[in-house]
């Protein structure tokens, strides 16, 4: 058999074997509810979304104004870009990070949180 041939077959069984091991081991991620970080971005919001939130008086006082609400926080948290100019910054004890996200009315949004080893403190929510 040619070399091109055995190349052709190997490239082959190369692709079907990824396409099915993909396709399985996605649906039981999915339905185990795993989700596969690896950028920055993505591992940093993930972890913020992992731990205890707790919100600061500032905080609350923003959020009684009601053109935002926890449903639109945890939403930036799962969608939301997070400024790492900005972040990463050692701050009281923890690290500050600066997510950047929308409201469910499509305005933007800054959030200001602390990362600390067991929970994270929403420190403020500015409009842009």
């Amino acid at each position: 058999m040619k070399l091109k041939y055995k190349l052709a077959y190997y490239l082959f069984g190369l692709l079907l074997g990824l396409f099915f091991v993909i396709k399985f081991l996605g649906a039981k991620a999915d339905a185990k509810g795993v989700e596969f970080c690896y950028l920055p971005n993505c591992r940093v919001l993930q972890d913020l979304r992992s731990k205890s939130l707790e919100i600061t008086p500032e905080a609350k006082t923003i959020l009684a104004e009601e053109w935002i609400n926890l449903d639109d926080i945890k939403a930036s948290l799962k969608y939301g870009d997070v400024d790492f100019s900005k972040s990463n910054k050692p701050y009281k004890n923890g690290k500050i990070y600066l997510v950047e996200g929308k409201t469910t009315q499509n305005e933007e949004i800054n959030i200001t949180m602390i990362n600390y080893p067991s929970k994270v403190v929403l420190e403020k929510i500015e409009k842009k």
